[in-house]
Order: structure tokens, then sequence, then C-alpha cells
């Protein structure tokens, strides 16, 4: 057994929810690396996956501390579980499925952009409710400001891009 004291409790003021969707605590801001990368602690209910995206400015890693997450990246397809790790390389179109007992992982994106997207788009967490839904035209907002690129609905993978409609 160690003497190590527990980390201090994240501050309140670092804790965000997107809906019901994705819990996030920021552990590592921009502003505390220059810019260089930012680190979340990001909790997903089961099931619960993101859009077919890519970021055009950030690369990101994801190390899974519990359950397991699918990515479809390109042409790969993985269910990671604790321990394991992965990097999507930027202009990498890819999604995210937490599986059946949800996913918890540390993020990081380099240089830092994910959690000012998370922290602008969603809820401070002390004031989310079971009912609190995220607003998708802001985070449509977001992420194009910040460079990613929405390329399919939750649920789409990259093998689907050739079907999917595209805007003109």
């Amino acid at each position: 057994m160690s003497n190590f004291p527990s980390p201090p409790p994240v501050p309140r003021d670092r804790q965000f929810v997107l809906g019901q969707h994705l819990r996030m605590s920021v552990l590592t801001t921009a502003q505390e690396t220059d810019g260089r990368h930012d680190l979340a602690d990001v909790s997903l209910p089961p099931g619960s996956g993101t859009p077919l995206h890519l970021h055009t400015g950030y690369e990101e890693r994801l190390w899974i501390v519990e359950g397991t997450l699918t990515v479809w990246a390109g042409p790969d397809t993985y269910t990671l579980r604790s321990g394991d790790f992965y990097r999507v390389p930027m202009n990498t179109p890819h999604t995210i499925k937490a599986g059946e007992d949800g996913a918890r992982a540390l993020t990081v994106s380099s240089p830092a952009r994910f959690t000012e997207l998370i922290r602008r788009a969603g809820t401070p967490a002390h004031l989310a409710t079971p009912e609190t839904e995220w607003d998708m035209g802001l985070f449509q907002a977001i992420t194009e400001e910040l460079g990613d690129v929405i390329l399919g609905p939750p649920g789409a993978t990259p093998g689907d891009l050739k079907d999917l409609p595209r805007d003109s």
C-alpha cells in the first residue's frame, strides 16, 4: 500500500456535460500548456457515440481507463479496453461508440482544442439535470470555428462516406 496522497478533486468550473451524451473533467487547459495540448477525463454512457467527423487543426489521443470504446478511424476499426491507447491523426474521418457498460477515457488533443469545444458547447456539470440537452446549433458553430468537420450522423463510419449525402 502506498502513502501517496490522493489528487485534489477536479474543480467545479472544469466539469461539463454535453446533454446526456458525455461528461468531461478538464485536467489540463490550453492556457496551462501554451496551447500545446489539453487533457480531459471523459465518460460516455453505454452506447453513446459521436457523429462521423474529422479535425483539421489537431490530433486526438485516447487512453481507455474503464469500459470499452470502439473507434472507426479511416480504414481502421478497433475496440479499445482498459489500458489501450489509440491516436487519431489530423484530417482522419473518425467516430467512436461506447460499449454496453459505457467508457471512460483520458483524451489529449494536440494542439489544444477539444476541451475548448466541450467547455463552450456544453453545460457546467453542476447545472445539469437528467433533462439537460445539448444545443446542436451551438456545437456545430464551435466545431466549425475550431476546424472540425461533421461528415455524418452518429452511427455513420468512415466506410459510409461514399454513401453519405454531401452539401454543395
